[in-house]
């Protein structure tokens, strides 16, 4: 089998662009390990730090070694725009024009989510070059948008959606998802049980060099409640400002929250009309800049809606890049067994619950250094033995390995 490897992932960004990064950071090993790597990505995301440079339909660009083909895509305003659903589906018909008999033949074909609009095109692909092709799902769509939106079953969106869903469980090879508890649901939508495969999101492994540069944007001599990342919808950051609201009144607590995002203009409005002035708001920063910002943080926080969804596993970067950091981490989920319980790193509360926040702050606020830091010892042993790229890839290339035996 020779090595050349498709990734489709229209929100494949890297630390040049911004968000996201797994594609990025998976072809960067496969790279290492001998493999040619193609990353079909679109030109446009609303998560992008800076944009790619494009000026035609598809443009080539060497980053680190990984080809990337970017795909000339509409701008849209917001996560939640209607646009960007049009965005999704000009990246989708425009990978039909890509001319793939001047470029060397893939071996095998990832098509990663968060669209599944370019299943058709992996699946068109991997009949046309005689191969097989692997169905990554980082969140279950459209199941999401009916729990976290609140939208019937029988909308047209949830519809469509349902039969690229579908399509994918039953026309992949492998199906790979980000979530560890997700198998019996995807049954459910059509899976064959010996197609799935748990590999689960990771973090690049290095004592990442910690600047001074934020320095003066945190508070000193403060305890630094702090959230880096998407400050969207999912990630149910009005209960952190409710229980900084309860908090307002603990002069030496200050809660910082970086990134941006759909829901950051909703969030400043709310602290700005209860007048509150232990939290700051501060612009995404760089990949790179991440573990700089975090040296600040004394506990880190992420939460989540309280939806049945989250029983099927979480997938988000930033509690990794929290725990290789060596932070202790606050949890709010409305499920029990979770990383930081597993990983003995942090405090779990329930989803929603800014009392139960507050009071979990206030226990962190009086730990000890020791305790403290005995949590962020947890958070890196933690992240180190389960969720590097390294190993990450190590398990897709054993599917590889599969396939080029099958195929003998």
């Amino acid at each position: 089998m020779n090595k050349n490897i498709w990734i489709i992932n229209q929100y494949a960004g890297s630390p040049y662009h911004g968000m996201n990064y797994r594609s990025y950071y998976l072809a960067k090993e496969f790279v290492k390990k001998g493999y040619s790597v193609k990353i079909f990505a679109g030109s446009y995301s609303h998560l992008f730090i800076k944009l790619p440079d494009v000026n035609k339909m598809f443009t080539n660009q060497n980053i680190d070694g990984i080809n990337y083909i970017w795909v000339k895509t509409p701008k849209y305003s917001t996560s939640k725009s209607i646009k960007r659903v049009f965005n999704m589906l000009v990246f989708m018909f425009k990978l039909f024009f890509y001319n793939i008999f001047k470029v060397q033949k893939p071996d095998v074909i990832i098509i990663s989510s968060l669209s599944l609009f370019p299943v058709i095109n992996a699946y068109i692909w991997s009949k046309i070059f005689k191969i097989e092709f692997i169905f990554e799902i980082r969140d279950i769509w459209p199941e999401t948008f009916v729990q976290l939106a609140n939208a019937s079953r029988w909308h047209p969106f949830v519809v469509f959606l349902s039969f690229f869903e579908k399509f994918g469980y039953k026309k992949a090879k492998y199906i790979v998802s980000l979530l560890d508890n997700s198998k019996e649901f995807m049954q459910s939508r059509g899976m064959q049980e010996q197609k799935f495969r748990y590999i689960p999101n990771g973090v690049v492994l290095k004592d990442e060099e910690v600047s001074q540069k934020f320095r003066d944007l945190v508070p000193k001599d403060k305890f630094i409640v702090g959230y880096v990342g998407t400050i969207g919808i999912a990630n149910a950051l009005e209960y952190l400002l409710e229980s900084a609201k309860l908090l307002v009144e603990e002069k030496d607590i200050y809660f910082v929250v970086v990134g941006d995002g759909g829901e950051k203009e909703t969030l400043k409005h709310y602290v700005k009309m209860h007048q509150m002035d232990n939290i700051k708001f501060i612009s995404a920063i760089k990949k790179d800049d991440v573990a700089s910002m975090l040296s600040l943080f004394d506990v880190c926080y992420i939460g989540w809606h309280d939806r049945e969804i989250y029983k099927f596993g979480i997938s988000a970067n930033k509690i990794f890049d929290y725990m290789n950091a060596s932070k202790p981490i606050l949890h709010s989920i409305g499920i029990k067994d979770e990383l930081v319980s597993r990983s003995n790193s942090g405090i779990r509360v329930d989803a929603q619950s800014p009392s139960q926040i507050k009071s979990a702050i206030l226990r962190f606020k009086n730990m000890s250094k020791d305790e403290l830091k005995k949590m962020g010892e947890n958070s890196k042993k933690y992240v180190k033995e389960n969720h590097s790229y390294e190993n990450l890839a190590s398990k897709y290339i054993k599917l590889f390995e599969n396939l080029k035996k099958e195929k003998r």
